[in-house]
């Protein structure tokens, strides 16, 4: 398996799964989550608050450069739109 930097908790029914398909299965979830964790999936799942314009923001430029900020101005809030 890939070394990833990431920690997963996964919850197994079959307690019969053996240790390669285990692996297997890891590697496959990673792949997964490498492939759809990206700026563009976080943006659209996401809408960001401002407070003090009573606004809130869904473009994904916006959401972008208020996310990549080293620190989050005071009363802005990102969401899951979840």
């Amino acid at each position: 398996m890939k070394a990833c930097n990431r920690d997963l908790l996964v919850l197994v029914k079959d307690e019969h799964m053996n240790e390669k398909s285990m692996e297997r299965e890891l590697e496959q979830l990673n792949d997964l989550l490498f492939h759809y964790e990206t700026i563009e999936t976080f943006c659209t799942a996401h809408e960001v608050f401002d407070v003090n314009r009573h606004n809130t923001l869904h473009k994904r430029d916006h959401i972008q450069r208020i996310v990549r900020q080293r620190e989050l101005k005071p009363f802005f809030f990102i969401c899951n739109k979840n």
